[in-house]
């Protein structure tokens, strides 16, 4: 392939992606040019785009950093790519980034919109950055306190995200809960307790729900003590949620708020910005058990199978990491 082509993944239907190739613009100062190592699809997200199920008053707010088209189709979406810069300032040049870009071999962005994997990050394991960023946002947003007991209903990546990272606070007691009894063994590769629902501790002063479903929420606010907050990380696009929100909801004075990544958590607001808490979120990515997070691979070309795939439940798999070399 030519240096200045590159194939791009397109969704155009619901259900149904596509590769197709186009052809760079001459590059202009302010850019670098990005070779394409490994990305990874967001389950969560993309999937919804995927099937169209992105509401009409979401548009605008929900496009992705360099998506082309418009929702809900045709569009080009994602945001985990790695590559490597291989046209640039000399500065910049052979250095291992991360970029919020969709699917794609090879692509032009400004330099601005690029950030440095550290060294002792893997390209593989970097694209666990968004997810990892998301994660930061949610505890800030969350505000645990040393010696909380903390339950993270939910077991996808951005969930044990969430939950390894609380357990690091000292003193804090952390339960995984998930339906999927299979998610216990990727929860004990990162030391973190786990539970079924019917089995988790109740009473907890946080819970954070990050499993996408509303039978995940109802689990949450059971396990909410009395005056503690649970953290809503799910986005559940066009889908209507029920909650029993008259039973002792209000007895027990929880706290129900919402957490979303595309804003700095409003406590950290007026001393950091995007590009730093994406520095701090690539840096936590250089713990190896993380690896266990990526359950899944393939070759890009594949990618249309692949969304097929993961759309049709693949419950399984946690990242899906797509490789170009």
């Amino acid at each position: 392939m030519a240096s200045d082509t590159f194939d791009a993944l397109w969704t155009d239907a619901p259900g149904h992606a596509v590769l197709r190739r186009g052809v760079l613009p001459e590059r202009t100062a302010d850019q670098v040019r990005v070779r394409t190592l490994h990305s990874a699809v967001s389950r969560g997200t993309e999937l919804l785009v995927f099937r169209g199920e992105v509401p009409p008053s979401e548009h605008g707010r929900m496009r992705a950093p360099f998506q082309e088209g418009e929702f809900p189709f045709p569009v080009k979406y994602g945001y985990a790519s790695v590559g490597r810069i291989d046209a640039g300032p000399p500065e910049w040049l052979e250095r291992t980034v991360f970029c919020l870009h969709p699917h794609q071999t090879r692509y032009l962005v400004p330099v601005t919109a690029v950030h440095r994997v550290p060294d002792d990050v893997p390209p593989a394991r970097a694209v666990l950055a968004a997810n990892m960023e998301t994660a930061v946002n949610a505890l800030w947003d969350a505000v645990p306190r040393l010696g909380d007991r903390i339950a993270v209903v939910g077991g996808g990546v951005v969930g044990l995200l969430v939950a390894w990272l609380a357990a690091r606070i000292p003193g804090c007691a952390v339960e995984l809960v998930d339906v999927q009894a299979g998610r216990e063994d990727v929860a004990t590769k990162l030391g973190l307790r786990f539970a079924a629902p019917g089995a988790a501790t109740p009473e907890a002063d946080l819970v954070v729900h990050a499993s996408g479903q509303p039978a995940g929420l109802v689990t949450a606010l059971a396990l909410a003590g009395f005056e503690a907050t649970v953290l809503e990380l799910s986005w559940y696009g066009q889908r209507a949620v029920s909650l029993p929100l008259g039973e002792a909801f209000h007895a027990r004075r929880l706290s129900l708020r919402s957490s979303q990544v595309g804003h700095v958590a409003t406590a950290q607001r007026g001393r950091w910005d995007h590009g730093r808490r994406m520095a701090l979120a690539l840096s936590l990515l250089a713990a190896p058990e993380l690896d266990a997070l990526i359950t899944d691979h393939a070759r890009f070309a594949e990618m249309p199978a692949v969304l097929e795939r993961l759309a049709a439940g693949a419950p399984d798999t946690l990242c899906q990491r797509i490789d170009y070399v």
